[in-house]
């Protein structure tokens, strides 16, 4: 088994591995398709085996690693090529993989984050009778009404600014969805991270007096529904089993836990 930096040679043979698992391979397919195999601040090396395949990949984006694999991979040399980078500070992904990586690095670990990864590639059947006609596809001049909403959701802890949200849904790198009433934006979901055959789903709220009438479920659903007919798997994180709940009943099953690890 080998391990060696990726070129565009090799692009073929990487995404023969990575889109076996879309919805897995979200970050890795994105910054891909987004910014190739020659830049400075994104690297990409495969593991091959006897016949040349690659079987693990390790994601170098600015200062994190994210690795993936089909099966055993060569975790120590993964880990060799992190200890020696001196801008590394974070590791994310599959607990799976991650756990096998941690013990091998040199750094001090200073925090270790553990989310559920659920994903979605069909939704519910009981849930065609909902009606989402109120749900609308935000627009660029949505974008300060959007804002507004997400930053004063407690939980989200957010810093998004109108000019980001704006960006994003001008360049597509990024939709949302919301239900309007009494003048403002009481509900929202969004998309991150889109690639051509992933997305994530992010920034599901409701404000706090509009709770309790299906408003969410119904923009979740809109928003899956119309990425699923474009042939995207769509995944998320979630930290508390009550959000969970929500998730499942649209048609997302767990698939694991995404670790984030920050390194001193």
């Amino acid at each position: 088994m080998m391990i060696r930096r990726l070129n565009e040679s090799d692009h073929d043979n990487c995404f023969k591995l990575i889109k076996t698992m879309p919805a897995e391979n979200l970050f890795i397919i994105g910054d891909i398709e987004a910014y190739g195999y020659k830049q400075e601040f994104q690297k990409v090396w495969g593991e091959f085996n006897e016949i040349g395949e690659i079987v693990a990949i390790l994601l170098k984006f600015e200062e994190n690693y994210i690795p993936f694999a089909a099966g055993s991979f060569n975790a120590n040399g993964f880990a060799e090529i992190m200890s020696n980078d001196p801008n590394f500070k974070m590791m994310s992904g599959l607990k799976e993989f991650t756990e096998q990586i941690e013990p091998f690095l040199k750094q001090q670990l200073k925090k270790k984050r553990k989310s559920y990864y659920a994903k979605c590639t069909k939704l519910n059947d009981n849930l065609k009778i909902i009606d989402v006609n109120i749900v609308q596809q935000a627009l660029p001049k949505d974008a300060d009404k959007l804002v507004d909403l997400i930053n004063s959701i407690p939980e989200f802890d957010s810093t998004l600014t109108v000019e980001r949200k704006f960006r994003e849904l001008k360049d597509g790198t990024s939709r949302s969805y919301f239900i309007e009433e009494d003048g403002k934006i009481v509900s929202t979901a969004s998309t991150a991270a889109e690639n051509s055959m992933s997305a994530m789903v992010i920034a599901v709220a409701t404000l706090e007096n509009y709770k309790k009438k299906g408003y969410a479920t119904k923009c979740m659903l809109k928003l899956c529904n119309d990425l699923l007919l474009e042939g995207k798997d769509l995944c998320l994180f979630y930290d508390n089993p009550e959000a969970g709940a929500i998730y499942k009943r649209v048609g997302f099953e767990d698939i694991g836990f995404w670790m984030m690890y920050t390194y001193k």
